[in-house]
């Protein structure tokens, strides 16, 4: 950088104050000429603050090549160039009450606006809801089921999750040709791969993981307005000891899963 105020004084120490160099650093994104020069700048405060932009730059390069490897395992699944590839995940499979969601997506080949996506579980609640607006914004089809409990009790988890899983992908806009899902074995007219942890290595299952959990989410607290005793809205339907205390005094209502334990045994009570 040549800018003037990047220049020296007669002592051969920066004109800037540490401030100035604090703010500056926030506005660069790549390493430049300016920032080898600062090496040499022995101010304490000057060196905290270079050290806390190679660390946060570090950072960002481990995140984005997490980004690239993710779209990298996708596209290891493509038949053909151009194919589409969905990710289907789901969320829920372990509470006492309230659905089973499950999402499918397929993302564009553009997909930038996603890079620090990762699973849902490793991402804070304000964070997915902003992916979740993002992924639909930009994605090529989304598509997501809600599998009441119902269902659940009528089928068992296993086969309520994976029927909601392919009614995901049976609806989505535009039919994929090839499909990754997390631990799951699909039925289908396209192709398919079940992937352990599918949601730490895939952009588009990391994607529906967002979709999935956001919409669940979403849905345990409006039926926490109708039942607030079980305090969904705090336990997203889990067993807490908070809530299996609940249930003791008030037994279950409509959205607990009756085949589930301890809600069965108290349902006969």
């Amino acid at each position: 950088m040549t800018d003037r105020k990047y220049k020296k004084d007669s002592k051969g120490d920066y004109m800037q104050t540490v401030k100035e160099i604090e703010a500056e650093l926030k506005t660069i994104e790549e390493p430049t000429t300016w920032l080898k020069e600062l090496e040499n700048d022995g101010r304490v405060g000057v060196k905290k603050a270079l050290n806390r932009w190679y660390s946060n730059y570090k950072k960002r390069q481990q995140v984005l090549a997490a980004f690239e490897r993710k779209k990298a395992f996708d596209a290891s699944y493509k038949p053909f160039q151009q194919a589409y590839v969905a990710g289907v995940d789901e969320a829920g499979r372990g509470p006492l009450a309230g659905p089973v969601v499950t999402a499918a997506v397929i993302l564009p080949e553009d997909s930038k606006a996603l890079i620090g996506l990762d699973d849902s579980k490793a991402i804070s609640k304000a964070k997915r809801e902003q992916l979740a607006e993002t992924i639909k914004e930009i994605a090529i089809a989304y598509s997501i089921h809600i599998q009441p409990a119902t269902v659940i009790d009528e089928l068992n988890i296993y086969s309520a999750t994976k029927l909601s899983m392919e009614k995901a992908v049976e609806t989505l806009s535009v039919s994929p040709d090839f499909v990754i899902v997390d631990a799951m074995q699909l039925n289908g007219h396209y192709r398919t791969e079940s992937v352990i942890k599918a949601d730490a290595q895939s952009l588009a299952v990391a994607a529906a993981s967002i979709l999935a959990k956001t919409t669940r989410d979403t849905y345990m607290d409006d039926i926490h307005t109708e039942f607030p005793v079980y305090q969904f809205a705090k336990n997203a339907g889990y067993g807490t000891a908070e809530h299996v205390e609940a249930l003791k005094k008030h037994g279950p209502c409509i959205h607990h899963r009756k085949s589930f334990e301890p809600v069965k045994s108290l349902s006969k009570v």
